[in-house]
């Protein structure tokens, strides 16, 4: 059954510690950055919403309570849900496999630092006809924005290795992925791992769609991605 896209959750894995942004995350979660003048979760959940996105289950750990308190159950026009990461961090893998119930059988997932303006119903549609397990949008960097780490050849992706680099790799993880539940499957629940060990594992099985962006991504993982992000919202909103 294809789902539409207002009946899709997005997960957003927003429970990391935020070490690069020190001393700015000290005391509060990366999602409540200020960035041209409000947190940054703000300016997520307004481009989600003006994308389709109705409802949003946040993944959290680290000062989680900040965010329930700052946004609530609902925000911008997106119903807000929240999953707390376990005494013991699951890892970007293990948060979505915990909030699976939450979740149900497809959901987007991206990351809690990541502002990307791309178009999301063209996705969801090319992954529920790919018929695959999941798929992940690819943009291709060659190596501008941060270390490529994809082979995308022939609209396939034949490699995806964050930590083993290769020539051939011109194309980058854009930091969305569409899944279905059975996507996290073989990795027991409640403990710790990477959601790029899933997303190598469902190329190993040849069950990830690959699907090409055009548009560039931003980030507020790192003060030059904050502050290039802040001259770009600053810029629309001027």
């Amino acid at each position: 059954m294809s789902l539409s896209l207002s009946q899709i959750p997005v997960a957003i894995l927003a429970g990391g510690l935020a070490t690069r942004l020190r001393p700015l995350t000290e005391k509060i979660p990366k999602s409540l950055v200020p960035v041209a003048g409000r947190p940054f979760l703000a300016h997520q959940l307004e481009l989600l919403h003006r994308r389709g996105i109705r409802r949003a289950v946040l993944c959290v750990g680290h000062l989680g309570e900040m965010i329930q308190r700052e946004f609530g159950g609902e925000k911008s026009g997106v119903k807000l849900e929240y999953s707390f990461d376990s005494p013991k961090p699951l890892g970007t893998g293990g948060a979505l496999k915990h909030a699976l119930p939450l979740l149900g059988p497809e959901f987007f997932a991206l990351y809690g630092d990541s502002y990307l303006p791309v178009e999301l119903a063209p996705v969801a549609e090319f992954f529920q006809r790919s018929g695959r397990l999941g798929c992940m949008t690819v943009y291709r960097n060659e190596g501008r924005f941060d270390a490529s780490n994809v082979v995308f050849r022939n609209g396939e992706i034949v490699v995806y290795d964050k930590k083993h680099r290769s020539p051939e790799m011109r194309h980058i993880d854009y930091g969305l992925s569409v899944f279905k539940a059975a996507a996290l499957g073989n990795f027991p629940a409640g403990s710790p791992f990477d959601l790029a060990e899933v997303l190598a594992e469902l190329v190993r099985q040849r069950q990830l769609a690959g699907y090409e962006v055009r548009e560039r991504f931003y980030e507020i993982g790192s003060p030059a991605g904050l502050a290039e992000l802040e001259t770009l919202l600053q810029s629309k909103s001027s």
